[in-house]
């Protein structure tokens, strides 16, 4: 049976390269020759299990089975987090998938399918074409941290009037910069120093509050969505008096431990805090589509697609030196 290179994480967390069998496809499945991975931090939660790792993927179709009415063979498409879902349920028939019952997500099914990989297997139906406008490597970071920006904005009904605060300059906040500035909103972004208060600028950032240090900050006007894109918890005594009225709060970065936050403000000004996951289909294909008309492109770092370069670029993330999203590209 033919085979293909998959690199899998390990109790110990060391990334080794393996070969998955490639088995005949099914219905509606198609093979995809992977070009381009995003490396995403959710990848370094899972690099002690074993399991193909990867879930930002671009490719190109290389192979089609019976019942693929959609894809043909060397179109380009990529996928994200979701990789299945039941269809038939309340949120998969109201264009929520990603809360179904039965949802296929990273790390809990498909574990022997990644984009840290020389191919994968997926449903046509959660694949995405990508626009002409976007390259691989561009497209990558998109499948899953251009996903989760734009679903808290547009999901939620953030409006071109609505002044949108960005939290942290990274892997995610940079996309959100750019998604939210191009969508009309006022975009203030708060980071730790001035020390990226130029490229914030450029990205699309109307105003940039330095936090660190602060007791109180001095802002130009109120922030009706806020979207937390660090991976600790900001001081929320100094964040939530510079919150608007019925405003929200969208943590989006993977964290464990528990959400603490002061009560009394929250409830005397309305403000909520929504959890929010990757996007669905409907508007994972949107997003795409809007990056592709405004030119919206993640800044990236580029590293092998091989065992070394994924251990680079998984130390590069933890050590945040990340400017900003890691792609792996094959070396063939």
């Amino acid at each position: 049976m033919p085979s293909y290179t998959v690199y899998k994480g390990t109790k110990d967390g060391k990334i080794v390269q393996s070969t998955t069998e490639r088995p005949g496809l099914k219905d509606g499945e198609v093979l995809v020759r992977i070009t381009a991975s995003g490396v995403c931090g959710t990848d370094e939660h899972y690099r002690t299990v074993d399991m193909v790792l990867g879930h930002e993927g671009a490719g190109v179709v290389e192979e089609v089975g019976p019942n693929v009415h959609r894809l043909k063979k060397n179109d380009r498409v990529g996928w994200g987090y979701q990789h299945n879902s039941c269809e038939s349920c309340e949120w998969c028939l109201t264009g929520r998938e990603t809360y179904c019952p039965e949802r296929a997500m990273y790390g809990f099914a498909d574990l022997d399918q990644g984009s840290f990989a020389e191919r994968a297997i997926w449903r046509e139906a959660f694949l995405f074409k990508l626009p002409d406008a976007l390259g691989d490597k561009e497209a990558a970071p998109l499948m899953c941290g251009g996903a989760t920006v734009w679903n808290a904005l547009r999901m939620y009904n953030i409006q071109p009037t609505d002044r949108v605060g960005v939290m942290g300059v990274g892997g995610l906040g940079h996309l959100a910069i750019q998604f939210a500035s191009k969508m009309g909103c006022d975009v203030v972004v708060f980071s730790g120093t001035e020390s990226k208060k130029e490229e914030a600028t450029k990205l699309g950032a109307n105003e940039f509050i330095a936090m660190k240090g602060k007791t109180e900050l001095d802002i130009s006007r109120k922030v009706d969505c806020l979207l937390v894109t660090t991976s600790a918890q900001p001081d929320w005594e100094l964040i939530l008096p510079v919150m608007a009225p019925d405003s929200k709060i969208f943590p989006l970065s993977v964290a464990e431990g528990n959400f603490s936050i002061p009560y009394m403000p929250l409830l005397l000004n309305g403000i909520r805090v929504q959890g929010s996951v990757v996007a669905p289909r409907a508007q994972h294909r949107k997003m795409l589509e809007f990056a592709a008309q405004h030119n919206i492109k993640p800044i990236i770092n580029e590293f092998p697609l091989t065992a070394d370069g994924i251990t680079e670029a998984m130390q590069t993330l933890k050590d945040g030196k990340m400017r900003y999203r890691g792609v792996l590209l094959p070396q063939n």
